[in-house]
């Protein structure tokens, strides 16, 4: 049978396995030997803000949390200075802390979450989806190009430089 997937808006009661989730996301990068997520954020703090912001987003298959991700309108200061150039100046929603439970790794669920933003774009009639990751994060990378996104230049983001791309959704 197939599982329902589902994005919806999280809630204050999912706060304590939303942090649980971007934990084990953090431990992984450290294990990957990355410097993302190494120095304090995202922390309980972050989650908590996310969801008191409307920006804490998740993915639910048959109604259990497997992935998190911030959706944030219009609004990432870091974006307005680039090395490179966006593809547009219209309105856009960013996507930070994508963050999958273990349980649900390696099933392509990344990849769903995409789709499921992209839906909600569309449906927001917002013009474009912008989002950047570390240099080390091959995974995400790797995600962004098999979803098309194009590789805008470099943002000064939480303390390090990231490669950030953008794709035109309408």
């Amino acid at each position: 049978m197939d599982s329902e997937i589902k994005m919806r808006k999280a809630e204050t009661k999912d706060r304590d396995i939303i942090w649980n989730i971007l934990q084990q996301a953090i431990e992984r990068r450290r294990k990957d030997g990355s410097t993302q997520w190494q120095e304090g954020y995202p922390n309980v703090n972050t989650v908590e803000s996310d969801i008191e912001k409307g920006f804490g987003y998740v993915m639910t298959v048959d109604d259990e949390i497997a992935v998190y991700v911030a959706l944030i309108l219009n609004d990432e200061p870091a974006y307005s200075t680039i090395e490179g150039a966006w593809l547009s100046n219209g309105e856009f929603v960013v996507v930070h802390r994508v963050a999958v439970d273990e349980k649900f790794a390696g099933q392509g669920m990344v990849k769903i979450l995409f789709d499921h933003i992209e839906e909600f774009t569309k449906s927001h009639k917002i013009q474009s989806i912008k989002v950047d990751t570390n240099f080390d994060n091959i995974a995400m990378l790797k995600i962004l190009e098999s979803k098309g996104y194009t590789y805008c230049g470099e943002v000064f983001l939480a303390g390090g430089m990231r490669k950030a791309f953008e794709k035109i959704i309408i």
